[in-house]
């Protein structure tokens, strides 16, 4: 703590003692004036004049600004007390440590200091009275120095109770509100992301299915009524079926493309399996995780694979694909790699979505695709999803 730190503190806490009199003795006059009713506006005037004058003390001197402008007449009681007593504590204190200062160096300087002894266990020294009086004024200097910064501490958490937290607090309280709430939109999505899964699994799907079933059955029995009249009904009937083996298809690409239920049940590892299968070129995954992340983070993990992989195979005309997992004491990461010819676009939909992504769980995201290749897709995350 600097000097002219100290000496602010030290003036704010002096100022605070005078200030605290002052409210001792309007408290005394403004108890029985509150039970006048025509009183009652001017008690109120002093009180506001005089947290006023506290606020400005809290401002210029101790570096607190408060929120709040009205503490009430409970503020005020604690704040004299606190005034008056940490004040006049101070006060003494420094006043005794002039006096030992001054007079020590008078002493030496003057030559008049008398020999003064000293008996330690084991120890018998003799020392001026001058050089004793300055050792222990700079002892108490440092008693001095921790007593101002202690009282400065009580003010502040005093005025931060009753006249509400600093301007810089709030703001920190709002960027934590917000960095919860951003992360809490990533969980709703995913959440969603799973109920229209859930949806399209146990409604639309089920109902192809058994539609499906009905139209085999019944290009089963037209197939030979078919044969004895030559009716078209039997081929239209299966250009049904052909077709409702085609939306199921459809169906359940759709599904697994919106949340595949293999990473809750499976987990990651079991997912990206699923998309090397569906990858039609060779994927190699390395898994270097040594336990499941949090459900947000594994979630952007895997997407951020798929979204690399599905462009390597569809834009890029990649030939081998390779995903890297890795970890550390704080981070999870996600590397992809492709010999396809380049030329990737970070602003592109698919590629912009999950930067927006990772930078939502306060990750980082680089894609490296110069044209011709190769293409480098990376993520990387925190082990646990902000919270504030």
């Amino acid at each position: 703590m600097s000097g002219t730190r100290i000496a602010r503190l030290l003036a704010g806490v002096l100022l605070g003692t005078a200030l605290g009199l002052a409210e001792l003795v309007f408290l005394a006059v403004a108890a029985p004036a509150a039970l006048i009713p025509a009183l009652r506006p001017a008690a109120a005037r002093g009180l506001a004049r005089l947290t006023a004058l506290e606020r400005a003390r809290l401002s210029g001197w101790l570096g607190h600004e408060p929120a709040r402008h009205d503490g009430g007449y409970a503020y005020l009681t604690a704040r004299a007390a606190l005034g008056v007593l940490g004040g006049y504590t101070c006060a003494s204190t420094l006043f005794l440590t002039v006096l030992l200062l001054f007079g020590g160096a008078w002493d030496l300087i003057w030559g008049d200091s008398e020999q003064v002894p000293l008996e330690l266990p084991g120890v018998k020294l003799v020392t001026s009275g001058g050089a004793l009086g300055i050792t222990a004024g700079l002892a108490l200097l440092g008693v001095l120095v921790l007593m101002v910064a202690a009282v400065a501490a009580l003010d502040r958490r005093l005025a931060a109770h009753f006249l509400g937290p600093t301007g810089e607090e709030l703001m920190r309280r709002r960027i934590a509100e917000l960095t919860e709430t951003r992360s809490g939109i990533v969980r709703a999505v995913d959440d969603e992301r799973r109920r229209i899964e859930r949806d399209l699994h146990d409604g639309v799907q089920q109902r192809g299915v058994a539609l499906a079933m009905l139209l085999g059955r019944a290009r089963h029995g037209l197939g030979r009524a078919a044969r004895a009249d030559g009716d078209r009904t039997a081929d239209l009937i299966a250009q049904a079926y052909t077709e409702s083996r085609q939306l199921l298809d459809e169906l359940r690409s759709v599904a697994w493309r919106i949340y595949p239920t293999a990473l809750d049940e499976l987990g990651l590892r079991a997912a990206l399996a699923g998309v090397a299968e569906r990858a039609g070129v060779p994927v190699t995954v390395h898994h270097g995780l040594a336990s499941r992340p949090a459900s947000e983070i594994e979630t952007a993990l895997y997407f951020v694979a798929r979204e690399a992989i599905t462009n390597a195979v569809k834009h890029a005309g990649a030939h081998d694909i390779l995903v890297v997992l890795s970890e550390d004491e704080r981070t999870v990461s996600v590397a992809i790699s492709d010999d396809g010819k380049g030329g990737a676009d970070p602003s592109g939909g698919g590629l912009s979505g999950l930067a927006r992504r990772v930078l939502a769980l306060d990750g980082t995201f680089t894609v490296d695709s110069p044209p011709g290749g190769p293409t480098r897709v990376a993520a990387t995350l925190p082990k646990a999803p902000p919270c504030g």
